[in-house]
Parts: structure tokens; C-alpha cells; sequence
């Protein structure tokens, strides 16, 4: 990098209403510190960590999730198998628990109180009316004490819209149902489904008059956000390094695509001209792209420090979404019921196995990603499973949970773990924590912190 130049973090790539955050730079670190870097990697001192929560619905077929082998030499059982590109990069659990998740005098209702409980490990108050209590999920710990350090303190996304009223689930409200988010025991996040909007929300200034112009503008002439920035990109590319170069045009270029599959009509067909962006109608018909847009839209948060804490949702809890994309026509709850029907548990892998195939498909985006003398994923930390194990038993130990990265080198991942049983899964989340600068003496209902995380 020629003279060293030296950029704020917080440099932003302007444009008429538009301010575009830009990935983490080399030439936004201090010389010494660019040394220091090299001394020891992806966990060196001034690179962010990143976490986030994956939720999906209806618990696993466990027979074919858990692996045989512990260690380093563990096996992909059949669901896990889309998953082997990145077999390095995975840390799978067995034995965690959420106890909370459990009935515990409650009766029914499994599935609103494993997605309630998912990432706060607090036992949510049966009711379907206004009085809703559970408690606050890790993601918004997180965010109240790091989230300061981004322009979104957290990002919640879905893919199934919800409602916080009304009873979902054999007397739960569906607040439970629709949220793992919670900024409060009374205060579910709510999680935006339209990638279109998250889009906006990333790159446009909201607030503005010119803001509203640029939208206005873009959508009129289906014009891309890049061409509002491109002078000042020109201008910044112009006195980088060619390091820095590659980055800024690599996450330039993924902006650009992400428009692009944006610009598709509901039906899934490209616009007339592949270089326009129309504005979409709501999103996208296909299941497979909405997930992917929604995963992309985290990769690029993170990228450009935008924030450093998400969470989506695959899917609602007890959602009964068929799968027809992968010759699933039957409702997913309605199978989840499976009474140890063969045909049925088959088809519940199947499922398990295409959700599987959404999270490596994230993990290898992230992995795509250079930083800090790594990658994007070896400064994360990205948590994958469900509340509640078997969807047929409503049990919620030996949860299906599966993590990637190396939360800046503070994880080894690469191995099958297996836990006592009856392990907290918050005393995961309370170790994460930690290793996010964020932490608490206790969480939910853990017991301590996690070992095992580290080789």
C-alpha cells in the first residue's frame, strides 16, 4: 500500500441520499497494527467478531443429524451432508438442552415455547392475550453493549411473516411463535421479511429528504444505488492498494448482484435488461432465493460492519410450509407428527437436509470473503439449530445445534462435540458472549460457561 494511506473505519462511500458503509480495509488500520495482524492472523486485535442465529422449525430426524464420531474424525450423517465443504469450518453439539423449552406444568404448546426460548433459555408465560413474558435473547445482549459500534446494533430477519397477537399454539401467543428476538421479557424484535426493505434499510439514508429523492429517483429510472456512489468510489479505489482494490471491487460486485436478483419479478424472471432495477412486488416466490437473499444481505452487513449481531428465521415455529422444491408436497408440522412413520421421517431429512444446504451456503459466502489475514467466517460465530429435538416427541435435549467460525480464533472447529447431557445451550450462548466483548455473569437458565469450544 503506497505512503500507507490511512482511512476511518467509519468512512462511507456518499451519494445523493445514499451512504454506503465499506468493508474492512487494510488501510484502515495503523501501520503497527497492519504488523501485528500479520503476526497473528484472523484473531489480531482491531478486527470485529460477528455472531448469529439460525433458527429452523419443527425440531430434526436425529437419526440421520447426530454423528457417530466424536473428534476431529466425525462422520456427515445423511442430513449434515451438503454441509461437507465446509466439514472444517463446523463445531456440531450434541447434548445441549433447553430446559425452559419443556412444559414444566404448562401442557401443550412445544412449538411456540421452543422458538421463545431458543435464544433467551427463559420459560415464556402461557397466555394468548397482551401479557406475554419471556425474556431477553442473546442477540440483544449482545446488542446492548456492542451495538454502539455499528450504525444497527442488530439485524432480525425471516422468511415467514407473523403477528404478535392471537393464539398460535394450544393457548401461546403467537408473539412465541413468530420472534426468537427479544429486547425485553414483554418486547419481541420484529423481523422484516422483504429483502427489498432490508436492502433499503442497509444502504439508504431513511431519514432524509435526499434519501427519499434517490428512491425515488432510482426506481423511476431503474437506476442501481452504485451509480449514486461511483464517483466516490473512483475517487477512493484511486488512492487504495491493490489489496484494498480487489476488496472494495469484490464487495462492490456483491452489492451489485444482490440488486440484480432483487430486480426479479414475483413470478422469478429477469427484468428486460439485466443492467435496470425495477422494484420488485414483495418476496421472492421461491423459497431457496429468499433464504439465500436474506443470508447474502447478513454477509454484507457484516462485511461492511454495519452490524455485528443478526438472527433469521427459516421459518416460524410449527410452521407448516410444504417443500415442493424438493418433491416435499406434505405440510412441514403435519409430518413433524411423524408417529415414526418411516415414509414420513424420510421426508422430514429431506427437509432437515435443504435447511442444511441454506446454512453452507452462508458459511461458504463468509468463508469467500478475505479479512484480517483470513477470512469474514474466522471472525464469526454462527449458530444453526432448532428448540426442540424431535418434532414427533416435542423433546428439547440433544437439541440439533451446530455452530461455524473461529469467533476470531477463540474456536476450533472441525469436530463433533458431544456435551453432558442435560448441558444448558445458554451456556453456549453465555461463552459467546463472552467472546464478543459482551459479558454477563449468567444467562437464561445456564450454569456456567461452555467447555470444549476451544481444542
Amino acid at each position: 500500500m503506497s505512503g500507507h494511506l490511512l482511512i476511518s473505519r467509519r468512512t462511507v462511500l456518499r451519494g445523493l441520499g445514499t451512504s454506503m458503509a465499506l468493508p474492512l480495509l487494510d488501510a484502515m488500520r495503523p501501520a503497527p497494527a497492519l504488523a501485528a495482524q500479520a503476526a497473528v492472523g484472523a484473531a489480531g486485535s482491531g478486527t470485529p467478531r460477528r455472531m448469529a442465529f439460525l433458527f429452523v422449525p419443527n425440531g430434526a430426524n436425529m437419526d440421520k443429524w447426530v454423528p457417530n464420531r466424536v473428534g476431529y474424525d466425525y462422520d456427515l450423517p445423511y442430513i449434515l451432508e451438503p454441509a461437507a465443504r465446509i466439514k472444517d469450518d463446523l463445531l456440531v453439539m450434541s447434548g445441549l438442552t433447553h430446559d425452559k423449552g419443556r412444559a414444566n406444568g404448562d401442557g401443550a404448546g412445544d412449538h411456540a415455547r421452543c422458538a421463545s426460548v431458543f435464544l433467551t433459555g427463559a420459560q415464556p408465560r402461557k397466555t394468548a392475550g397482551a401479557n406475554i413474558r419471556s425474556g431477553v435473547s442473546v442477540d440483544q445482549v449482545a446488542a446492548r453493549k456492542i451495538g454502539r459500534a455499528t450504525p444497527f446494533p442488530s439485524l432480525e430477519l425471516g422468511i415467514e411473516g407473523g403477528r404478535n397477537a392471537g393464539n398460535c399454539d394450544s393457548g401461546y401467543s403467537c408473539a412465541y411463535s413468530s420472534n426468537v428476538s427479544w429486547a425485553g421479557p414483554s418486547t419481541p424484535v420484529g423481523k422484516e421479511i422483504n429483502p427489498r426493505l432490508v436492502f433499503e434499510r442497509l444502504f439508504s439514508n431513511q431519514k432524509s429528504k435526499d434519501g427519499a429523492e434517490s428512491r425515488f429517483e432510482r426506481d423511476a429510472y431503474q437506476r442501481s444505488i452504485l451509480d449514486f456512489v461511483r464517483e466516490d468510489a473512483q475517487r477512493l479505489q484511486s488512492r487504495l492498494g491493490q489489496s484494498d482494490r480487489l476488496k472494495l471491487d469484490e464487495y462492490l460486485t456483491g452489492v451489485r448482484e444482490i440488486e440484480r436478483r432483487l430486480s426479479r419479478d414475483d413470478t422469478g424472471r429477469a427484468g428486460r435488461d439485466a443492467d435496470n432495477f425495477p422494484k420488485p412486488a414483495g418476496v421472492p416466490e421461491e423459497y431457496a432465493e429468499h433464504v439465500r437473499l436474506m443470508c447474502d444481505m447478513m454477509v454484507l452487513a457484516f462485511q461492511a460492519d454495519l452490524t455485528r449481531v443478526a438472527t433469521c428465521m427459516f421459518g416460524n415455529a410449527g410452521s407448516n410450509r410444504p417443500y415442493r422444491n424438493i418433491g416435499v408436497s406434505d405440510g412441514h408440522h403435519d409430518l413433524s407428527h411423524h408417529g415414526n412413520d418411516q415414509a414420513k421421517l424420510d421426508k422430514i431429512a429431506e427437509i432437515n437436509r435443504f435447511h442444511v444446504s441454506q446454512f453452507a451456503y452462508f458459511v461458504e459466502r463468509l468463508r469467500s470473503i478475505p479479512e484480517a489475514g483470513g477470512t469474514l467466517l474466522d471472525n464469526c460465530m454462527i449458530v444453526y439449530g432448532s428448540g426442540i429435538s424431535d418434532g414427533n416427541r416435542h423433546n428439547n435435549e440433544n437439541l440439533p445445534i451446530m455452530m461455524a467460525g473461529r469467533g476470531g480464533g477463540t474456536i476450533t472447529p472441525g469436530r463433533h462435540v458431544s456435551f453432558p447431557y442435560e448441558t444448558p445451550l445458554c451456556n453456549l450462548f453465555v461463552s459467546l458472549l463472552d467472546r464478543m466483548g459482551a459479558a454477563v455473569p449468567w444467562h437464561g437458565d445456564s450454569t456456567g460457561r461452555l467447555t470444549g469450544l476451544e481444542a
